[in-house]
């Protein structure tokens, strides 16, 4: 009997899927036209206009690096608190398509990033190990003007295609900072503290994986990881969708 209940529950959930897409069909990434064929979450020849950072690599924080070194000149300058992160893809080829959908309300786009997270950096996810995928949150005012936290979307996409476990409401923002766009890293870093708290007292949770939208100065990161080692995490990471290149 429970067997049938979940089929049928399972079922009810791709008629509700597919009745959304034929009501609002889904948008591509990349040229934000209707996606063809019915069903995909990208345009097949726009796929081939996104390459994801390729090596060299910063080793710590894994923006792309003009020449092979070990580090990038902002993690050469400062100490992080998250021990390493990786991700998508460069920012200035990305820009317009996370600008979209983070105000935009094309939160269609977040499935697409973090199935293609979970895709390409499979092998950074196996080898970190993480207990849970942590995203990082927005505060509440901002959330209810935008409707959805978009690092959510994605961890959630995420989590589903490697099995990992997400726990959305595990840190919370409860600074509503000002935009971090315009100021320098000192100013970022100072805007952020004490920004989070953790939301769940009994964390016990050895590997953390912070998941994002954008990877800039790493203040952001820095943080949320400072407040998941103070509540018991051994090791925190991330991964997000875009960051910049470095020298």
């Amino acid at each position: 009997m429970n067997n049938v209940r979940a089929l049928a529950r399972k079922l009810w959930q791709t008629a509700q899927q597919l009745l959304l897409q034929l009501l609002f069909p889904r948008r591509c990434p990349v040229c934000d036209g209707i996606v063809r064929p019915f069903g995909a979450k990208i345009c097949p020849e726009c796929r081939k206009k996104w390459r994801p950072v390729s090596e060299p690599w910063c080793m710590k924080c894994g923006k792309k690096l003009r020449a092979r070194q070990e580090l990038c000149a902002d993690c050469r300058s400062r100490t992080h608190v998250f021990e390493r992160g990786r991700a998508l893809y460069e920012y200035r080829d990305v820009a317009p398509a996370i600008y979209r959908m983070k105000y935009g309300g094309r939160r269609e786009y977040a499935e697409f990033f973090g199935e293609e997270a979970a895709r390409r950096l499979a092998d950074f996810v196996r080898q970190v190990q993480p207990d849970v995928l942590v995203p990082i949150p927005l505060h509440r005012k901002r959330m209810r003007k935008r409707g959805y936290n978009q690092a959510a979307l994605i961890a959630k996409a995420m989590g589903k295609a490697l099995g990992v476990p997400v726990r959305e409401k595990m840190l919370l923002r409860i600074k509503n900072t000002a935009p971090l766009k315009a100021q320098n890293p000192e100013e970022r870093q100072n805007n952020l503290k004490k920004a989070f708290i953790i939301d769940q007292n009994d964390v016990k949770l050895k590997t953390i994986l912070l998941v994002d939208d954008i990877y800039t100065t790493g203040s952001t990161m820095d943080e949320a990881a400072r407040v998941c080692r103070a509540a018991g995490a051994a090791h925190v990471y991330f991964v997000t969708v875009a960051c910049g290149v470095s020298s």
